[in-house]
């Protein structure tokens, strides 16, 4: 008889090993990787012969187009990052850090919907029905009638939701707690949560409810258990922040039935999470106008535009080996835009230190931000703030072009609305608002830009002589 062959998978990351080994090659975790038995069945025993298959109906891509039904929260910010509220029949997966807010944002929108005469039934694996309901009262949800239960187990869950009317939201909190009994393994582990999650997604397609399932994150920031999870959802929602700010930030990851580029902001109160509608002016609220190295970004998350301060130290060093600090932007975008300043514009930075941070803990994921990022550094190398009044953006290209970025007309709109009445940006931008009346600068190189703030600098020299 032909040996028994077994494989070894990673409960951290889901990769396949043919061996046992302490650290896994796929993620880099020890201690994670355990036998699995692939001529096992379901529940670790033998598989059955399958059943012949039966052909199904084929169709072409031509026909009537229905938009998905969605059942809107009145949570705007939450509603955006859906793509206008949830889909009915869809799997959403939230995640983020502990305590970041998850559990709160989602029983503020389970109450929105209760009181709206919605079915709503909220399972926590992790909370006792006390702890839940002492959240809500902090949340002013109390008085909704959302449907409680604290189980694990996904027959159980399954058993109870179909019972009666069918709830039109269900969100298991979390996917990580629960278990079936037709798998062999602990409750967490990588068979069992992709278990519970395809049973909970088959509930959802097959009933039109829309289900929310929370999701732990590791220290890495991805969601624990195998990437096939974020697969066989329909959208994945990503909560950030820092737990120094007030502020929290719900960014759309992926999503069959809306952009995947929106973000929603919260800020954090003794009363849960508040909406908030103009992120620019939170991002700008402590804002000095006279300091050095600040530059206001105006960029774009998705369909809104944002802006926020890029704030850059250049100090001379004492060690052998400059430091370059960054937070809430790439390293390497950095690296990059100081190499073009050296090469181009003949400013030498190997001498000293370089510290980059985004106001707010807010990140920045665009290109665009290389023009602020640019001003930011050129204008605390010289000492000299750069005007209040005025915000930049556009991409600087190895040759120390600055190229066009996209959706320049809304940047310019916001910046207007809130006071900003200049704008430097690449001069082939071809989105300029017809009847704005602020003042754009064109940049055509970065060259162009650093000789603009060695200008104002001699002019300001000129003043003060003359006074």
């Amino acid at each position: 008889m032909a040996k028994a062959r077994t494989q070894f998978i990673c409960q951290n990351c889901g990769t396949v090993h043919s061996r046992w080994v302490g650290k896994c090659d796929g993620c880099g975790e020890w201690n994670t990787i355990i036998e699995d038995d692939p001529t096992a069945g379901i529940g670790g025993g033998p598989m059955r012969t399958p059943k012949k298959g039966r052909p199904v109906a084929l169709t072409t891509l031509s026909g009537e187009i229905e938009d998905a039904p969605r059942i809107r929260t009145g949570i705007s910010e939450l509603d955006r990052v859906t793509g206008g509220g949830f889909v009915r029949g869809s799997a959403l997966l939230v995640g983020g850090d502990p305590g970041i807010g998850k559990s709160t944002v989602l029983m503020q929108a389970a109450a929105a919907l209760a009181r709206r005469k919605h079915r709503v039934i909220y399972v926590s694996g992790e909370e006792a029905v006390a702890q839940v309901r002492l959240r809500a009262q902090r949340l002013g949800a109390a008085d909704s009638d959302v449907l409680l239960a604290a189980e694990t187990n996904v027959e159980d869950i399954l058993a109870t939701l179909s019972e009666g009317k069918r709830p039109d939201l269900v969100i298991i909190d979390s996917i990580q707690t629960l278990w079936s009994d037709i798998v062999d393994s602990a409750p967490g582990t990588v068979t069992q949560v992709r278990t519970g999650v395809q049973a909970m997604i088959r509930f959802a397609k097959q009933t039109g409810t829309a289900v929310v399932l929370v999701g732990h994150v590791t220290k890495e920031g991805q969601i624990a258990g195998p990437r096939v999870v974020e697969h066989m959802v329909d959208a994945v929602l990503y909560f950030e922040g820092d737990r120094g700010h007030h502020y929290r930030i719900l960014r759309t990851v992926k999503n069959r039935f809306g952009p995947t580029d929106e973000i929603g902001v919260f800020e954090m109160s003794d009363k849960g999470l508040r909406e908030v509608a103009n992120p620019s002016e939170l991002f700008l609220g402590e804002r000095n106008e006279k300091s050095p190295g600040a530059a206001v970004f105006a960029g774009m998350e998705g369909t809104r535009p944002v802006l926020v301060e890029v704030q850059a130290l250049v100090a001379p060093t004492s060690l052998g080996t400059p430091r370059r600090a960054v937070v809430g932007w790439d390293s390497a975008r950095l690296s990059m835009i100081l190499a073009v300043l050296e090469a181009h514009c003949g400013i030498r930075l190997g001498q000293h230190d370089v510290y980059l941070n985004v106001a707010g803990g807010y990140r920045i994921s665009e290109p665009a931000a290389d023009l602020a990022v640019a001003s930011a550094l050129v204008s605390s190398l010289a000492g000299l703030a750069l005007p209040a009044d005025c915000v930049y953006f556009g991409e600087v290209s190895l040759s120390g072009a600055v190229r066009p970025v996209a959706h320049t007309a809304q940047r310019l709109k916001e910046a207007e609305k809130l006071g900003f009445s200049q704008a430097v940006l690449p001069s082939a931008s071809t989105e300029l608002p017809k009847n704005g009346n602020g003042r754009w600068n064109e940049m055509e190189s970065l060259p162009d830009l650093v000789a603009r703030i060695a200008g104002s600098r001699r002019a300001l020299q000129q003043t003060n002589d003359e006074d």
